[in-house]
């Protein structure tokens, strides 16, 4: 696939010279000729000076024969702009703009635009290891109703089967984080202690979700 990125900082430059090591073919616009030396005498793909939401610009990386853009500059005006163009002009299904304003993100990702919200993504990361409690979203769907999110297992849950998780929450485990490395478990699957778990529900429910997650199986004695 070709892939053209807007924005040749740290994180565009990674992420190119990791896409060409898949495989892919990369082009990497930036307005700052002096970027591009970030992506290192090794690297084989395109370096476009210029600004990623200009037409001729976008033509220049390939755009019109792309199968993804990524908008990884330092500005959200312009990371959002460049994806609108890139998908609404050129027609690129795959797009993602990185936004730093969480706000924003959470706009952009209901008008279909998917986000990172990278300063948003790190302090959640934080304050799920410094506060273990609660649901909080990883990723919600454009409409908002349904999301992924890491939810606190009460100590109570430990030695039971996903499927007792399945039945009495009614969410759906879409994968665990057990010692560091992440993993699909089964409806068989036992949960350990400090298992992470990471599950799809509908947004309507998180509180009921976080409820039962706190409390434990339904019968249950605390410990």
């Amino acid at each position: 696939m070709h892939i053209v990125i807007m924005g040749c900082g740290r994180v565009g430059s990674a992420l190119a010279q990791t896409l060409e090591q898949q495989g892919h073919t990369v082009a990497v616009i930036d307005q700052d000729p002096t970027a591009f030396r970030r992506l290192g005498s090794g690297f084989g793909g395109r370096r476009v000076t210029g600004v990623g939401f200009d037409q001729d610009t976008l033509r220049e990386a390939g755009i019109e024969e792309a199968g993804a853009f990524a908008a990884v500059s330092s500005g959200d005006n312009s990371n959002i702009i460049a994806a609108r163009v890139a998908r609404e002009m050129f027609g690129i299904e795959n797009v993602a703009a990185r936004i730093y304003d969480p706000r924003r993100a959470e706009v952009y990702q209901r008008l279909g635009i998917p986000t990172v919200a990278t300063v948003r993504w790190t302090a959640d990361q934080m304050l799920r290891r410094l506060l273990p409690s609660g649901a909080e979203p990883l990723w919600r769907d454009p409409t908002g109703g349904v999301q992924l999110a890491e939810v606190h297992a009460s100590p109570k849950w430990v030695g039971h089967k996903i499927s007792r998780l399945h039945e009495e929450t009614g969410v759906r485990v879409a994968f665990l984080t057990r010692l560091g490395e992440a993993m699909l478990p089964t409806s068989q699957t036992v949960l350990q202690e400090g298992d992470l778990v990471h599950v799809m529900m509908r947004t309507d429910d998180v509180e009921k979700v976080e409820t039962a997650f706190a409390e434990g199986p339904e019968g249950e004695v605390g410990h």
